[in-house]
């Protein structure tokens, strides 16, 4: 009888422990293990050993969740720290703050460029650069304050339902000044955007902003151009768009091939100003009418 009285015992521990284990195939392979080794014991001691070998399987099995626990929330806090530590930088300033995080990018730049300025012979310490890394790095965010902004929020829902005009419009002679992605160096010059409107215009001053939002990025001329007309169809679906830029590249100016006269133009035409000649014709005859 009290042999039957501890197996009964046990099992209802046994089965406890195997049910708040269920997701734990380890877990209940443990506890069967003590279950198999435990009950030949049982049966070959007396009744107080066997009620006394009961409560020591009862512990073990007490203990051995304890540690499984244990070893969840040690899982748990990894993971935790490894997804933290993974966060992109964008998501980073997010946290801490826009202030916190320029600051720290400042305070980064300021020491990187002190170590350029040792690299080329310089002597960071003497008066006329003392303050040079910290100018060098604002003057570099601010060149690069593209990559904060999107179309979509310099707009602003400048967008106005206008049918009855169905010409072309241009805003010509916009001046752009970017940085070469190749050598971080300047090019500057001047962006003309020609659209035709099919019911919807866009405030004049958003094409400017737009430009300015694409062009204070680290950049490629062609590319530029592109993101500019892209940028434009996204906003009003014109029936056509036509973005030139022409430009002097200081790449090719101050190094390289040095060549101070030299422009590059490209173009991007997108809808009727693709498909239709006169239209095309149009648009860069009106760009190029009151040239000098």
């Amino acid at each position: 009888l009290g042999f039957h009285q501890s197996t009964i015992n046990s099992e209802k521990v046994l089965s406890s422990i195997m049910s708040s284990g269920a997701n734990s195939p380890s877990l209940a392979a443990e506890v069967s293990s003590i279950s198999t080794s435990s009950t030949p014991n049982i049966a070959m001691g007396d009744i107080t050993d066997k009620n006394d070998e009961d409560e020591c399987i009862e512990k073990e099995c007490e203990e051995l969740e304890l540690s499984r626990k244990r070893k969840r929330t040690s899982e748990t806090s990894k993971t935790t720290k490894s997804s933290s530590s993974s966060l992109l930088p964008s998501e980073f300033c997010h946290e801490v703050g826009k202030q916190d995080c320029e600051a720290e990018r400042l305070k980064k730049m300021t020491s990187a460029c002190k170590t350029i300025l040792r690299c080329i012979g310089e002597d960071p310490s003497r008066e006329g650069l003392l303050k040079t890394p910290e100018r060098w790095a604002k003057a570099l965010l601010f060149m690069t304050s593209g990559y904060s902004l999107t179309p979509e929020q310099v707009i602003n829902d400048a967008v106005f339902t206008e049918d009855s005009h169905k010409e072309i419009v241009v805003v010509k002679d916009i001046d752009i000044h970017s940085m070469c992605e190749h050598h971080m160096v300047p090019f500057t010059g001047r962006i003309h955007v020609g659209y035709i409107p099919n019911g919807k215009i866009i405030g004049l001053s958003k094409i400017a902003r737009i430009a300015e939002v694409f062009s204070r990025r680290l950049q490629v001329q062609e590319r530029l151009t592109r993101q500019i007309a892209d940028a434009i169809e996204k906003a009003v679906q014109p029936l056509g768009v036509g973005v030139v830029i022409e430009s002097s590249h200081f790449c090719m100016v101050m190094r390289g091939v040095q060549k101070v006269g030299a422009k590059t133009v490209t173009s991007c035409v997108r809808g009727c100003f693709e498909t239709n000649q006169k239209t095309r014709a149009e648009f860069f005859n009106i760009i190029n009418g009151s040239r000098r």
